[in-house]
């Protein structure tokens, strides 16, 4: 059974194994509408999250800890410009076993990346030298394993390579190639600390771009929880929490350049997809190619695969987005974008409302 109380107050139109004649028998004609109207307005989650420690909106564009003050953020992250040309990029990430999150009032005990998940997003530069101080503050062996070029050694995945409780590893190697990429850890089983929510985006830039210049980006991860523990799924977002976006919308200008850098983190599901409605966009697969490949409005994507997608919205308004297995849509992976006209006007958002308590 899905553990499903925390999520949806839809209001089931088979009560207690009745169908639906026999329910509108029972109640009556107009009741039986309202009870459909309240079905369709009453979507979501009940409540309201308690805690503000990880803001799904600033997460959509914070790379490089550039959401932290100048002194916060040197903690975590530094660059130093080489004789090349490019960058040493120097970053700090830190096991932290702590309780996030995942809907209002729901708590999941999650193992993380400098106390988030996803954990921070990576962004650098084609060519640039990536050094980054592991630090193992969990209870359990663990490691990052970066999809891209990199020597042997710096893998993440060898069973001599699990960094241990209390031990510091340094990974380093260039960012290659361009695209957008993901990591996570590598221990073992791999699939309880992918699970646990031990992964992030990985960004490399072309040193050469010649793909048009977006106006805004935003990073999303696609991810779920199994809450109960039985091997499955009972929540599914994009950056954990369940209907972020639709309770609070993504706002984008009409016209303007909108690049996702979309990835798929799933664990226990075979795949993924991302839906856009009343829209269109390119596709660039795993990112690794200036010209795009696919013009959709919708992807499949399996576990660790990842794509950019570029859109222009052409009429201000409320756009849907979601996983088109409407299971994940209706327990937690669905939100808006929120168009605005030039003139900045914003339209009504009544699209999504927070349940009843």
């Amino acid at each position: 059974m899905r553990f499903k109380n925390f999520i949806l107050i839809l209001i089931t139109l088979l009560l207690a194994g009745c169908s639906a004649d026999s329910l509108r028998s029972e109640v009556g004609e107009g009741e039986f509408a309202k009870l459909q109207q309240m079905a369709q307005e009453k979507i979501g989650a009940t409540g309201e999250f308690q805690t503000d420690d990880f803001d799904v909106t600033e997460f959509l564009t914070t790379w490089n800890f550039n959401n932290l003050p100048p002194e916060e953020r040197a903690e975590f992250y530094k660059e130093t410009p080489l004789s090349d040309g490019t960058l040493l990029r120097e970053y700090k990430f830190v096991i932290e076993e702590k309780e996030i999150e995942v809907a209002p009032g729901l708590f999941y005990p999650a193992w993380s990346y400098n106390g988030q998940v996803p954990g921070p997003t990576i962004r650098a530069t084609e060519g640039d030298t990536l050094k980054i101080t592991f630090v193992n503050n969990g209870s359990k062996p663990h490691s990052v394993h970066f999809h891209g070029f990199h020597p042997a050694a710096m893998d993440g995945s060898a069973p001599d390579q699990m960094v241990l409780t209390g031990e510091t590893f340094v990974y380093e190697f260039k960012a290659e190639p361009f695209g957008t990429h993901v990591y996570h850890c590598h221990s073992y089983p791999v699939s309880q600390h992918i699970s646990k929510g031990l992964y992030g985006s990985y960004i490399v830039d072309p040193r050469i771009d010649t793909r048009p210049v977006p106006d805004k980006e935003l990073v999303m991860v696609m991810n779920g929880f199994d809450v109960n523990f039985d091997g499955a799924n009972e929540i599914y977002a994009v950056n954990t929490r369940a209907f972020a976006y639709a309770y609070e919308p993504i706002k984008v200008k009409k016209g303007e350049l909108v690049r996702i850098h979309l990835s798929n983190m799933l664990e226990f599901d075979l795949v993924n997809s991302f839906h856009l409605h009343a829209n269109f966009f390119d596709e660039y697969p795993t990112g690794t190619s200036l010209e795009p490949d696919n013009y959709t409005d919708i992807i499949i994507l399996g576990q660790a695969e990842r794509s950019i997608l570029d859109m222009r919205f052409r009429e201000p308004g409320m756009y849907m987005f979601h996983a088109h297995t409407t299971e994940f849509a209706e327990l937690g992976w669905m939100g808006m974008f929120m168009v605005e006209d030039l003139g900045g006007n914003a339209p009504v958002n009544n699209n999504m409302t927070h349940g009843e308590n």
